[in-house]
């Protein structure tokens, strides 16, 4: 593989748009679907085409691996496959989560059969995409958020394996099936490009902390690298992890991702009344790319409710400094792009998150309401950006003398 094949950028737009496909099982144990209950599944012609004013070419799609994989390797690819043409006729790029955060019902990331199964869904995928769109460019995330998910469902109850105490092994099988779910997908297609999408946080000590409790907070926030540091092969050898195996580095970043240690309590991202041990966005990013030198997505953003124009100002202000300073930050995406409801709790008040409200009806899918004050904030922050990506170079620059 040359290296122009590795290191170009390969996002049709800069601002990208992400639909929610969680497939998981809830803290009640419930499975839920959200491309169909949002009605993106129904509506899908519509939102592409409301992306279109907005300039957002590229967007974050998910296979649900629940839906496509009910019988063990046997694979339905039918809305997968509808999906794909409903990009191609509106021209616009997916970029497909393989396992965003469900699993088949008979599987958890502890079953010892869950890494070669996800190894066989990879391959399957990249031949059934290949089989359609022979020469496109296809980026992949293998597996969304091993860090979150290796909490949720290790240490906090609230999906399968609906464990306590047990993070670390959710996360190390998570890990041993990405390892071999992305050497199966090379080994499949040399060409695929792949996107680590984790959680980008920052845990401080609490105010007139002592020096062991500021080395704990140090030792928490370095936990959030884990999952790559484990893909690279920098920890964890015998899973099999390589430097090559790094290519773009996706992160989530959102309102609640900063917060203090032992008591949770989250800090004011608007810094009212101001808290020194807040960090901008800026530089956490910074920070992940001087660690791993290679080029950046900031992967998932937004905010709940009537803030959601002031952090669109925020990530853009943000994203002028990183651009400014030579960061090789090669998108944004704006997740969920359409509003969705809470994962345990359906029934209650949707998060008005998006870009576009959800104005729920007894029959067929929500009708999308775009919410003007977040649709202004974009635009000023797309003119804040604008001329900085026109002289950014199509190559990923990997000198970190400018940080």
């Amino acid at each position: 593989m040359s290296v122009a094949t590795l290191t170009h950028n390969p996002f049709r737009s800069f601002w990208m748009a992400g639909y929610e496909c969680t497939d998981q099982q809830n803290c009640f144990g419930h499975r839920v679907d959200f491309l169909p209950l949002t009605g993106h599944l129904q509506l899908i012609e519509q939102d592409y085409q409301d992306l279109q004013s907005f300039g957002l070419g590229t967007v974050r799609e998910g296979i649900r691996w629940s839906q496509v994989e009910k019988t063990p390797y046997q694979y339905d690819w039918s809305t997968v496959a509808a999906m794909l043409a409903a990009g191609q006729r509106n021209g616009i790029q997916q970029v497909w989560d393989l396992c965003h955060f469900g699993y088949p019902d008979d599987l958890t990331p502890l079953h010892p059969m869950f890494a070669r199964r996800f190894a066989a869904l990879c391959r399957a995928f990249v031949a059934f995409y290949r089989s359609l769109r022979p020469d496109d460019e296809l980026i992949v995330t293998p597996i969304n958020e091993v860090s979150f998910m290796s909490w949720l469902g290790g240490d906090a109850r609230g999906t399968v394996p609906y464990c306590v105490g047990q993070g670390w092994e959710v996360k190390y099988g998570l890990m041993r099936a990405y390892i071999e779910g992305v050497a199966a997908l090379r080994e499949a297609d040399p060409t695929v490009r792949i996107m680590t999408t984790e959680p980008l946080i920052h845990i401080v000590p609490p105010l007139n902390a002592s020096r062991t409790e500021k080395q704990r907070a140090k030792e928490f926030t370095e936990h959030q690298f884990q999952a790559v540091d484990m893909l690279c092969g920098r920890m964890c050898p015998e899973l099999g992890g390589k430097p090559e195996y790094l290519d773009i580095l996706g992160f989530n970043y959102y309102y609640n991702n900063q917060w203090e240690m032992h008591t949770h309590h989250r800090l004011n991202w608007v810094n009212e009344p101001y808290d020194p041990r807040w960090k901008p966005m800026s530089a956490l990013l910074r920070m992940a790319y001087k660690r791993y030198h290679k080029p950046i997505v900031l992967s998932e953003t937004s905010h709940p409710g009537m803030d959601r124009p002031s952090w669109m100002q925020m990530v853009g202000e943000e994203c002028e400094k990183l651009l400014r300073k030579g960061v090789p930050l090669w998108g944004v995406c704006l997740y969920p792009i359409l509003d969705r409801p809470d994962w345990d709790h359906l029934d209650r008040d949707w998060h008005r998150s998006g870009l576009w409200d959800a104005v729920l009806r007894p029959d067929g899918p929500p009708v999308r309401v775009l919410h003007e004050p977040y649709a202004e904030a974009l635009r000023d922050a797309q003119a804040l950006v604008e001329p900085l990506l026109a002289s950014a170079p199509s190559t990923a620059s990997f000198s970190v003398s400018a940080l």
